[in-house]
């Protein structure tokens, strides 16, 4: 359900083809959004607002007429509607009417050896290259890596690169913690583009931090920073930069 005549083709034509976040001020430090068909790394340590920058491009995603696939590890069906409801992001609709899937991918009791992974990370791969998502995301990527070895991880990450020329455009989020760091640097070159988020301390409290370390075609993204904290029942509101001490 592409909408081929969005914000992007008004930009510029189809090297401007992008996905907004449906949060101008979060778009203007992604030059504008996110590039369409393309491979995206958002990394950082818990609690740093990973989960909460996808929800708002899933919303984005939605709002701008394209369907939405996402396999999760945090959440059920429920608890993730429940959660995009409490940041204002009413989905229900859009999940009723078949424009967002979830796919919950934690499996109680389930033990997650290599052979296992192995096979889970090709089904996965298979069940994306069959679905009529136009953005697929995977949140996270850490779950699906304790058990594999850096071959497979990087042979699933080059798959997905593959399925960007197919006109879909993949997210992935992943704990820094969790991987070696010349595994990391391979993970980040094969992205088309990078975010990273980090937590700051502005007066007695901790606010979420974006840096845009590196996007695909665009001009003067590199090091970009937006700050925010996030409220139940309200959403994301931006917070200034100079207010906080990374």
């Amino acid at each position: 359900m592409s909408n081929s005549n969005g914000l992007g083709d008004l930009l510029g034509g189809d090297d401007r083809r992008i996905l907004s976040t449906g949060y101008p001020d979060i778009d203007k430090k992604l030059a504008d959004g996110l590039p369409l068909e393309s491979l995206t790394l958002i990394e950082g340590e818990n609690d740093t607002g990973k989960s909460v920058i996808t929800q708002q491009i899933i919303w984005g995603g939605l709002k701008a007429g394209m369907d939405v696939d996402i396999y999760t590890s945090e959440n059920t069906a429920k608890s993730f509607l429940s959660q995009m409801d409490s940041m204002s992001l009413d989905i229900s609709d859009y999940f009723a009417w078949g424009h967002l899937r979830i796919f919950p991918m934690h499996t109680i009791g389930f033990e997650w050896g290599e052979d296992e992974m192995h096979g889970i990370l090709r089904r996965i791969i298979t069940h994306m290259r069959e679905s009529k998502a136009d953005v697929i995301i995977i949140d996270s990527l850490t779950l699906l890596t304790e058990s594999t070895n850096s071959a497979d991880l990087l042979a699933f990450l080059t798959n997905c690169k593959t399925l960007v020329d197919t006109e879909k455009t993949i997210l992935i989020t992943l704990h820094t913690y969790a991987f070696e760091e010349d595994t990391l640097v391979r993970i980040r070159s094969i992205c088309d583009a990078h975010l990273m988020m980090k937590r700051a301390l502005v007066g007695q409290k901790y606010v979420m931090i974006m840096e845009v370390v590196k996007i695909r075609g665009a001009r003067k993204t590199t090091g970009n920073i937006v700050s925010f904290e996030v409220h139940p029942g309200f959403g994301m509101k931006i917070i200034p930069i100079s207010m906080a001490r990374v």
